[in-house]
């Protein structure tokens, strides 16, 4: 979800309970039957696991969130911890272990034997037996949340090493590698406060990120390095439709570029990251017209557009219908022009997925990856209940979808929070964790993305973006 979830689930419930239940049939549009799976011909589901059914993650509060890979392992975050599927056949997925260490959202990266695990809730302690801490505890109650760090070496036993807490906890983390002789990795800690207070743990002003060194040598000494301040003027101060700027929600660095996009709530930044310790804003942009909240970003494989995201109603609303339109919880497109210093963002265009979804499936812009297509700019992305999209923005004002997949609203009675929250390439398939059905695996046949199998990834992290034609 990443927005309304970051500091607990009554903002999802409030949001969910004010959406009222539509008719199988919306507009001109069909909307599938319950669970029912419609696509376009060329994408497939090749293969699927549950990791709900019966296990430690079975309750419908908790939520499957966002991806890493490693060789043949897949790691899905969940709320209440995270799974461990061995994906070497991707047609034959299966849960290898699973890991329960309770904490919002639990998002996922990686970087050789160590995996990284987001925690964005106030907990007792930074143990995986940690109980919650509720808003209402006194001032004094110890609190946790931040990144704890895992040795994956043997992914079927994962074992903790470390925690590090960080101001607000951490709602994503994007991690950015040393540089030169440098052994470390560095996580960039994305968190904000959205109770326009100060609050045990996450005082304001909150304009900041929070850097973590891990030494790759010494990974139990990773600790907090530097927290810059991103938004020295208080950033976008908000409106009736538009978001406050109070630190970002996610980060996506292109460290062989030395640049990372930031999506910070009210504002979309873009970075230098040349030293990964001080990281300093280039340029920003903002749109009040459209956007509600700049939720994540992807580059081009050449470093020249930006797409960026906007989680219009936190991630709980349905916003996939004529009501909303096609601009608003979309995607927006911005060419990176100039040079050096002189670098600006300058907006292109709108994506949105252009079916129509019942009013009782949350829907809007969520995770999604480059897919390496040699020559284009083409894309796979989530859209919770609205299903998985390929589309190509290689003409930044004319985007235009190529392929889609998606199951019917888990109900068309209630409204319910589920769908696609990360979908991302990896190695010749796309990977969908589903916030309630757990891991699909789908195959797109169009000559379109010719090429895109020939490249291989030994790990992969969303938000760490490199040149494909280096792998």
């Amino acid at each position: 979800m990443k927005h309304l979830a970051s500091r607990g689930l009554a903002a999802i419930t409030v949001l969910l309970g004010l959406v009222t239940a539509a008719p199988a049939r919306a507009g001109t549009t069909t909307v599938p039957g319950v669970d029912e799976i419609v696509s376009s011909p060329n994408i497939t589901q090749v293969g699927h696991v549950d990791n709900k059914t019966g296990g430690p993650f079975a309750a419908e509060n908790s939520y499957n969130t966002d991806w890493a890979f490693r060789g043949t392992y897949a790691f899905g975050g969940n709320y209440n911890g995270f799974t461990v599927y061995d994906i070497s056949d991707p047609r034959h997925p299966r849960i290898a272990t699973q890991v329960v260490c309770p904490g919002s959202q639990n998002d996922l990266s990686i970087h050789g034997d160590l995996l990284f695990l987001a925690t964005d809730s106030q907990r007792s302690d930074d143990s995986c037996n940690s109980a919650p801490v509720p808003a209402s505890a006194p001032a004094e109650t110890p609190r946790w949340e931040g990144i704890k760090v895992f040795d994956v070496s043997d992914p079927l036993n994962p074992r903790y090493v470390a925690a590090v807490k960080t101001d607000c906890g951490s709602h994503t983390e994007t991690l950015v590698p040393g540089r030169g002789r440098d052994r470390s990795v560095y996580l960039y800690v994305s968190s904000y406060n959205l109770s326009r207070a100060s609050v045990p743990n996450c005082a304001l002003p909150h304009d900041k990120i929070s850097i973590v060194k891990v030494p790759l040598r010494d990974p139990a000494a990773a600790a907090v390095v530097a927290t810059p301040v991103l938004f020295p003027d208080g950033g976008f101060e908000g409106d009736e439709d538009s978001s406050a700027t109070t630190g970002c929600h996610d980060i996506t660095a292109y460290p062989q570029r030395g640049i990372a996009a930031g999506a910070c709530m009210g504002d979309g930044v873009l970075f230098d990251i040349r030293n990964p310790v001080a990281p300093t804003v280039i340029t920003t942009v903002r749109d009040t017209e459209n956007f509600a909240f700049w939720h994540s970003a992807t580059f081009n494989n050449n470093g020249t557009k930006v797409v960026f995201t906007d989680e219009l109603g936190g991630g709980g609303g349905a916003t996939c219908n004529p009501t909303v339109g096609p601009e608003r919880g979309a995607d927006a497109i911005y060419d990176i022009v100039g040079k050096g210093k002189r670098l600006t963002l300058e907006f292109r265009s709108y994506f949105k997925i252009p079916r129509e979804n019942a009013a009782t499936e949350n829907c809007v812009a969520h995770n999604g990856s480059l897919i390496p297509v040699p020559g284009r700019d083409i894309m796979v992305q989530a859209w919770y209940q609205g299903g998985i999209s390929v589309w190509d923005f290689t003409d930044s004002r004319k985007p235009v979808e190529i392929a889609y997949w998606e199951r019917g609203p888990l109900s068309i009675e209630r409204p319910a929070f589920g769908g696609s929250w990360s979908a991302y390439w990896y190695n010749g398939h796309i990977y969908s964790s589903d916030i309630q059905k757990g891991l699909d695996v789908l195959k797109v046949d169009d000559r379109r993305l010719r090429g895109a199998a020939h490249f291989r990834a030994r790990q992969f992290n969303a938000q760490t973006q490199d040149d494909y034609r280096t792998w």
